[in-house]
């Protein structure tokens, strides 16, 4: 299902924001959300954008890492794994083989292994 702000339409993302801590839940999804309301970039970009920054700032371990809801959001703004593969793939060239290697394998646990 793609939505219009990815942030403040996606109630299954306001959640887990707010399992995380409330406060924390309600301040990200304020300010992403208004982020996401911003209109020359469509969703699906942006989505894919933050999985760059993911890969630039290795936020694909531990808990709370925000790399598989990241995923999971370009999907649901229509983005394949073959575009996000093809992203990793590109960030090898400006952020580093091994940081585009580790979000790789994130990637498989999240979506399983590549048919």
């Amino acid at each position: 299902m793609e939505y219009k702000n990815a942030v403040l339409d996606d109630k299954a993302l306001q959640e887990g924001l707010n399992g995380i801590n409330p406060k924390f839940g309600d301040f990200c999804t304020r300010v992403a959300g208004e982020a996401w309301g911003l209109p020359l970039i469509d969703q699906k970009t942006k989505a894919l954008i933050t999985i760059a920054i993911d890969v630039v700032n290795q936020d694909h371990v531990g808990p709370g890492n925000p790399f598989g809801a990241h995923v999971n959001m370009a999907m649901q703004q229509g983005a394949t794994r073959e575009e996000i593969e093809e992203l990793l793939l590109f960030t090898c060239v400006y952020a580093g083989f091994n940081k585009a290697a580790g979000c790789f394998g994130a990637l498989n646990e999240i979506l399983g292994p590549p048919a």
